[in-house]
């Protein structure tokens, strides 16, 4: 409010949403009472009552849907938010580990486990985590639903239970490392957003080509090579297999199969961008076209980034073509 808003304001984003359906108390009462996409029956039933054709109601019901959806404005503050958080996140947590053994020599994670001190920064860090992802939990109800809503809704469940199963278990030295490492690129998507929203469409691609590169490298490369080698192997060769054992690299395997889908998602929307000269159209856009003509205008200037004012994902929010979130 204090701070996003007036940044918007001198960016030149304003606080107006898409184009507003003509007042008409029939489709109103159907549409609130009744049903948000009426089939081909009913459109044919409203179409004789109102003596419209079907595509000029059809129309009418996609420009009452967007509506409801959030405004530039709003999803540049909530971006702003986000991209505030992950990068103080990232930095504190980047901070803090540089310092810590288990940083450089994953094996550290393991020495002495579970009789290892759990410092105050350490606390704070785990604790600011958790309560985010949290917020983006309830607030994944609240938002506009969107095609990766069960995904995001695994996705936040995997980490709220990894954030609380290694706190309780005290394997809070390898959890640091998962959560840095998933910070590493959530600031970058965010940062690709707020250009989006301003219309800078090179910094947007830019921003967006950057994080798929991050993306890919720490989720395909370091997560897996690195953390689930410690979970998994290193472990497993130090202290043994324990019941808590099994759930906790569940719970991290799941992720890396959430990691796999959302980069070929990455993958294919930077593909199109390559091949059109810009990153196209997000496919989970929460603006509806109204005609094809709509269609062709919105790739041309909306680009990837229309997401809702959650963005869940949260990958929290991670979104690329058809996915759209970071965590």
């Amino acid at each position: 409010r204090f701070i996003a808003k007036p940044c918007a304001i001198n960016l030149g984003i304003q606080d107006s949403g898409p184009h507003r359906a003509q007042p008409n108390a029939i489709l109103e009462k159907v549409f609130t009472s009744i049903t948000k996409s009426p089939d081909g029956k009913r459109l044919e039933g409203l179409s004789k009552q109102l003596d419209w054709d079907v595509q000029k109601i059809q129309r009418w019901f996609r420009h009452r849907r967007n509506q409801d959806k959030p405004t530039t404005l709003t999803k540049f503050c909530e971006s702003m938010w986000r991209f505030t958080f992950y990068l103080s996140i990232f930095f504190y947590g980047i901070r803090f580990l540089w310092t810590a053994p288990w940083f450089w020599d994953t094996r550290q994670c393991w020495y002495n486990y579970p009789f290892q001190p759990l410092t105050s920064r350490l606390y704070y860090y785990y604790i600011l985590e958790l309560a985010f992802y949290w917020s983006l939990m309830f607030s994944q109800f609240t938002d506009i639903k969107r095609k990766d809503f069960l995904i995001m809704f695994v996705h936040h469940l995997a980490t709220i239970g990894l954030i609380t199963f290694s706190y309780m278990n005290n394997m809070v030295r390898v959890g640091t490392l998962v959560l840095c490492l998933h910070d590493a690129s959530d600031f970058l998507l965010e940062a690709a957003k707020l250009a989006n929203y301003a219309k800078y469409q090179r910094l947007c691609d830019a921003f967006f080509m950057l994080f798929g590169v991050v993306f890919i490298v720490t989720r395909l490369g370091i997560y897996p090579f690195w953390i689930l080698n410690t979970t998994l192997f290193e472990s497993w060769e130090l202290i043994g297999p324990y019941p808590s054992w099994w759930l906790f690299n569940g719970l991290l395997v799941t992720l890396q199969v959430l990691h796999i889908i959302w980069s070929y998602l990455i993958i294919r929307t930077a593909s199109k961008a390559l091949v059109r000269g810009k990153v196209s159209k997000d496919d989970r856009s929460d603006v509806e076209s109204s005609s094809e003509e709509e269609d062709v205008t919105s790739n041309s200037t909306k680009g990837i980034f229309s997401t809702s004012s959650n963005g869940s994902n949260r990958l929290n929010g991670h979104v690329a073509g058809g996915q759209w979130t970071g965590e």
